[in-house]
């Protein structure tokens, strides 16, 4: 899921940046095409030969387009537009005509090339390099004035040129580099919320079940309507369970349903959650202390969530012990604690995977708060979270 979702907005996003450059590429060239035809803008252009100059005619006006057209596919081609601009360039100064704004489209080629060309980019650097000592040399055949200094600075200017696209050529693969990571940590963060989710949600109700059907079996042939509570309370576990998958299910969805968001896990439910585990045979006794107010949804189902693990390993590990639960509300930040009788390193009914408390550990973390869990100095085992308020919803 996460994979294609990726990708789809991977693709999504190149196909935007490529109509986009596209558009700006377009709008480039039609700008370049007009200022060339501006008289005052000629002093702007690129000139090297500086020989005498002939008046401007058909092949003149040729080869000005020449060094702009070509400035529509910069992006997607730009070997290509490179060596057409070049050779538009050459000519123009070979036959010595008048200098005009186009010749700049030979600089903004070279940074596309520098920028975008992905294969072969020390071959082209080549290439271009060869042709430009040619071109001075047919230059200095035509008898220009301008000397090896000349030429050489003018080499250099093109080289930096292409180093500043080839430099932000770097700059987008170093940030596109950085996406990835990013994508890939938040879809691994993601990952692992969902499997604390489900880690919650199936390990409460399991474990209940299990201990619930446990008794209902011995249970049949002595009280038997005591067995029916017993099945009755596992039918009802059952509902919950799929009541909390349906909710979870609806936020992998994404829907917006308020429906869903209504479902969700808060502090009002925790007394649901100790008469499930009475229901199992769990003796807990739940109070509540201060004035309770309304929370944003990550704290009250942070704080649900630790609730509901302190008590599966209540039944996990102490089952029939003596187990209290405490919500305190405090002015800045709620406090919870179960404690729950018995010896703390006993054999759990169901099997466990022990990434529960590490799982409810990192959750609450997140909520800049902290939890607290192991053997009490007088027996029993104990869960301590501490969970910052945060705006209300």
């Amino acid at each position: 899921m996460f994979a294609n979702a990726a990708r789809s907005a991977r693709m999504w996003s190149d196909w935007w940046r490529a109509r986009h450059l596209s558009v700006k590429d377009t709008a480039l060239a039609a700008a370049l095409m007009l200022l060339a035809s501006v008289p005052t803008m000629s002093a702007i252009g690129a000139q090297l030969g500086d020989l005498p100059e002939r008046p401007l005619d058909a092949p003149a006006v040729a080869l000005t387009v020449a060094q702009s057209a070509p400035l529509v596919v910069r992006s997607r081609w730009p070997a290509a537009c490179l060596a057409i601009t070049g050779a538009a360039f050459a000519l123009y100064q070979a036959l010595s005509y008048p200098q005009t704004f186009a010749g700049v489209g030979l600089y903004l080629s070279l940074y596309a090339a520098g920028a975008y060309q992905a294969r072969f980019r020390r071959g082209l650097v080549a290439v271009s390099t060869v042709g430009y000592v040619l071109l001075v040399v047919v230059l200095h055949g035509l008898g220009s004035p301008n000397g090896v200094p000349e030429f050489v600075a003018f080499y250099l200017t093109l080289a930096v040129i292409w180093m500043a696209g080839a430099g932000m050529r770097r700059w987008r693969a170093d940030e596109a580099e950085r996406r990835r990571l990013g994508a890939e940590v938040a879809a691994a963060a993601e990952r692992a919320r969902i499997a604390r989710e489900l880690h919650d949600v199936v390990t409460h109700h399991v474990t209940a079940m299990v201990v619930q059907a446990d008794a209902a079996q011995f249970l049949v042939g002595s009280a038997p309507e005591r067995a029916g509570a017993g099945l009755a309370a596992i039918s009802d576990t059952g509902r919950r369970a799929l009541t909390e998958l349906r909710y979870l299910l609806g936020v992998l969805e994404a829907t917006g349903d308020s429906a869903v968001t209504g479902r969700a896990p808060t502090l009002g439910k925790i007394g649901d959650l100790v008469e499930q585990a009475r229901l199992a045979g769990q003796p807990v006794e739940l109070t509540d202390r201060g004035d309770q107010r309304p929370q944003s949804v990550d704290v009250e189902l942070a704080a649900y969530r630790v609730v509901q693990e302190a008590l599966t390993n209540a039944i996990k590990y102490a089952a029939g012990r003596s187990t209290a639960v405490t919500v305190h509300h405090h002015d800045d930040h709620l406090e919870i604690e179960v404690i729950t009788d018995g010896p703390a390193d006993a054999a759990p009914v169901v099997p466990s995977g022990g990434r529960g408390l590490d799982g409810l550990r990192e959750r609450v973390r997140m909520l800049d708060g902290e939890l607290a869990a192991g053997p009490r100095p007088g027996g029993g085992f104990g869960v301590r979270a501490l969970i910052p308020y945060r705006s209300s919803p």
